[in-house]
């Protein structure tokens, strides 16, 4: 693992061992138990889009790691105002331990960890939200016990969170159904890697435009804004083709009897979904907000402390060899 920059790249067995060690993580916050396993170490966060969630969960859980966390929005950096991806992840390499990015373009969170000598983690790309996806499935493994098999039926934009569970819920055995107003569907490419990962762990994928159809069985029910960041343009526009997909008591009713409700936030009460709903005894929102801390620490865990040993076992590699 040396990079987080879809969800795709892991293996069902580092998933695993992510979920173990958050585990972990989260038990020893619960105990006052402090391992600052990421001492003398810096997280470079850099913010082309603003985030309530993604920036505290991460400057607390690199806190609480012992670690450092700087926060770079594009008003801060270079990068804002010309200077390439590639100059700045040279730059950055010699500075940080490990890059955290939340930006539009999907391409430079490619570049950055191509570019650059450390591990960056895609904090969130128009395109994919890998580390919210990973804990949704952390979460719903937390309720349910298990995740193979279940179902999780998303209903909405076929945005970055659409795109990110298809890969995700398919990767871990998982079944599927995206339900979306037609036009809003997710990225073509990703749902052909979706169902041929699906293949492979004998998972299904389904794409719907029937809410009632779509949610029977659904063991978890998903939902997020109908307007992401950059999207504010079509509001109007949007809140009238989705008229009929907002997740309603009625519509949970028609899943299985123990199923529970996820939303990514930031939620918009009367549009997406009712107050009833997510403020209801099925949510599970706020685990799930708070899982994004957790299951981050174990992400930079992986990341941070095997590039250090790493690169220590390279430096000892020369001393050997001069």
């Amino acid at each position: 693992m040396r990079h987080l920059l879809t969800v795709a790249d892991l293996g069902v067995e580092e998933i695993e061992g992510l979920f173990d060690l958050t585990d972990k993580l989260k038990r020893e916050v619960e105990d006052g138990i402090k391992h600052p396993i990421l001492a003398g170490k810096t997280l470079g966060m850099i913010f082309q889009k603003s985030s309530t969630r993604t920036r505290v969960s991460f400057e607390t859980g690199t806190f609480q790691l012992g670690g450092h966390a700087l926060f770079l929005s594009s008003n801060d950096i270079q990068l804002g105002r010309g200077e390439t991806v590639s100059d700045t992840a040279k730059t950055l390499s010699r500075y940080v331990d490990g890059i955290m990015i939340r930006t539009y373009d999907h391409s430079d969170v490619e570049e950055l960890a191509e570019a650059g000598s450390i591990p960056v983690i895609n904090g969130l790309t128009d395109l994919l939200h890998p580390c919210q996806i990973l804990a949704d499935l952390y979460t719903i493994q937390e309720k349910k016990g298990n995740l193979k098999g279940k179902k999780l039926t998303y209903i909405g934009d076929g945005n970055n969170i659409a795109n990110s569970l298809l890969l995700g819920t398919t990767k871990v055995g998982m079944d599927i159904t995206i339900c979306t107003p037609a036009g809003y569907e997710p990225d073509s490419e990703i749902i052909k890697e979706a169902k041929t990962q699906a293949e492979m762990s004998g998972s299904q994928v389904e794409i719907l435009d029937d809410p009632v159809v779509a949610v029977e069985g659904a063991d978890a029910i998903y939902t997020d804004t109908w307007a992401s960041m950059g999207d504010e343009a079509e509001k109007a526009e949007r809140l009238k083709a989705f008229e009929g997909f907002q997740v309603t008591t009625e519509l949970m009713n028609k899943a299985k009897d123990d199923v529970i409700f996820l939303h990514c936030l930031p939620a918009y009460r009367g549009q997406e979904m009712t107050a009833e709903v997510i403020d209801g005894p099925q949510s599970v929102v706020f685990d799930e907000a708070e899982n994004r801390m957790h299951i981050q620490k174990a992400i930079m865990v992986k990341l941070m402390e095997e590039n250090s040993q790493n690169m220590q076992e390279s430096n000892e590699y020369k001393q050997n060899i001069s």
